[in-house]
């Protein structure tokens, strides 16, 4: 979340604005997205920094409330038009190819009132929004993201309820959210292929937040058998319906069905897909798009009580193991990591084109624009990358490192800062100067690889 200008030139409110404004301290010291980057009025800037690294391909999202203020095409902005164009036409311009994500967590308030993602009504909502942004920058745009994260937003939006809108619905509100993303994504993905695709050429996916997990003890029937739930309910949640056949994974089915009945409830509370709408969802990517930041250990845990949640429905206790290295808040250093994940991709989802859509590292001492050692992480990480890509024939064509800017990360505020360019959000002119990183990066970017990797 870097744009600012949350209320400029006729933006309407999203969640985010909502739930930042009502404070709380649901976000790290009250910190809001209202100003920003302030990319809004300060794109030249990050252009600047964009032709500093040498980027070729350049990845931002799109405020829906931004182009379509109450999320519907009854009123368009012109101003937001206007402001995408510019940064589309400029990347092009300087041979950059942009990657358009149509949604990122910020629902425009209009519709959360409606119901937001809990509500089936969403799924038109989305696909005419898509529609719109197909026909407006789809001439250009040849690579878009519908919905970024959809496992991560579900969960922690309307299930936890610690993500905006803020309201939880503890063991309901993911699969209900989940299902809801599912379907909008599929038919968006259908309104593109039907009514753009043939024109414009482009190519549609999601992207999904993948960790990697291992079991606590390898030897351990229970925790192997857990570490294989939670990528079943990670990363297969929404890879397998879109990927493989249309529907869950057996095991994700069985298990909260299991769960449910033990609950008391009529029915599972993960919703089913219809055979039509499962003809529907299936095949509807272009790419696998991931982000990968960090791995965990599994362990069997049983649920014993029947508790309500996500967590119990997988039956698992997942933790860092000690030795691994804490760069900052939930991010274990655990380059190999990325290999793994890349290489279940490969063999589960039949050898697919794959994008790392995020990959990074928060800086540890903000004061400090000498982030060596954060530049250390990412060394290894791009080494397991190039295994994975030449020992293990894993088909990557795009890396995007998270971020081009320190930005609002969403609870953590301004407190997490993932920037390959550091900003001083005390400072109104919100100045970009590169850490150490960024010039590694640029070098890494101009050499097509590490220097000390054949």
């Amino acid at each position: 979340m870097n744009e600012g200008g949350w209320d400029a030139d006729g933006k309407g409110p999203s969640v985010w604005d909502t739930f930042t404004h009502q404070g709380g301290e649901r976000v790290f010291k009250n910190q809001t997205g209202d100003v920003a980057c302030g990319s809004y009025t300060l794109w030249e800037e990050d252009l600047k920094c964009i032709k500093q690294l040498g980027l070729t391909h350049y990845r931002f999202s799109l405020s829906w409330s931004r182009l379509l203020p109450d999320g519907t095409t009854g009123f368009i902005n012109q101003k937001g038009i206007d402001y995408y164009n510019k940064i589309i036409d400029d990347l092009l311009t300087n041979g950059v190819t942009p990657i358009v994500t149509l949604y990122h967590y910020d629902l425009p308030q209009a519709l959360e009132d409606k119901g937001g993602w809990l509500s089936e009504t969403v799924i038109e909502s989305f696909d005419k929004y898509a529609r719109f942004c197909f026909s407006t920058f789809g001439d250009r745009v040849k690579q878009w993201i519908t919905i970024n994260e959809p496992n991560v937003f579900a969960l922690l939006a309307y299930d936890l309820g610690i993500y905006a809108p803020g309201v939880p619905h503890f063991g309901t509100g993911a699969y209900q959210a989940a299902h809801n993303l599912i379907k909008a994504h599929a038919r968006s993905w259908h309104s593109y292929d039907s009514l753009f695709r043939k024109e414009q050429k482009g190519m549609v996916s999601l992207t999904i937040f993948a960790a990697w997990v291992e079991p606590a003890d390898p030897n351990s029937v229970s925790d192997q058998e857990a570490a294989k739930r939670a990528m079943a309910f990670c990363l297969d949640f929404f890879a397998k319906p879109i990927f493989t056949d249309g529907d869950y994974p057996e095991v994700v089915k069985s298990q909260i069905a299991f769960m449910s009945k033990k609950q008391g409830y009529p029915s599972s509370r993960l919703p089913e897909f219809t055979e039509e709408e499962k003809r529907m969802i299936k095949g509807t990517a272009d790419f696998f798009a991931v982000h990968y930041y960090t791995t965990r250990l599994v362990k069997y845990q049983e649920n014993k009580k029947g508790e309500l949640g996500f967590f119990q429905d997988v039956e698992i206790q997942i933790f860092p193991d000690p030795s691994w290295i804490r760069s900052l808040d939930w991010i274990y250093v655990v380059p190999w990591g990325i290999r793994k994940v890349l290489k279940y991709i490969k063999d589960t989802y039949n050898n697919p084109v794959i994008y790392i859509t995020e990959n990074g590292f928060p800086q540890r001492d903000p004061a400090s624009l000498d982030d060596t050692q954060r530049w250390e992480y990412f060394r290894q990480t791009f080494q397991e990358l190039f295994k994975a890509i030449q020992l293990d024939k894993v088909n990557c064509k795009i890396y995007c490192l998270w971020s081009l800017l320190d930005n609002f990360e969403w609870i953590q505020g301004y407190n997490s800062r993932f920037g390959l360019f550091h900003v001083d959000f005390e400072d109104p002119a919100r100045p970009r100067v590169p850490y150490t990183s960024a010039k590694e990066y640029a070098k890494l970017i101009q050499n097509n690889g590490l220097e000390d990797h054949p």
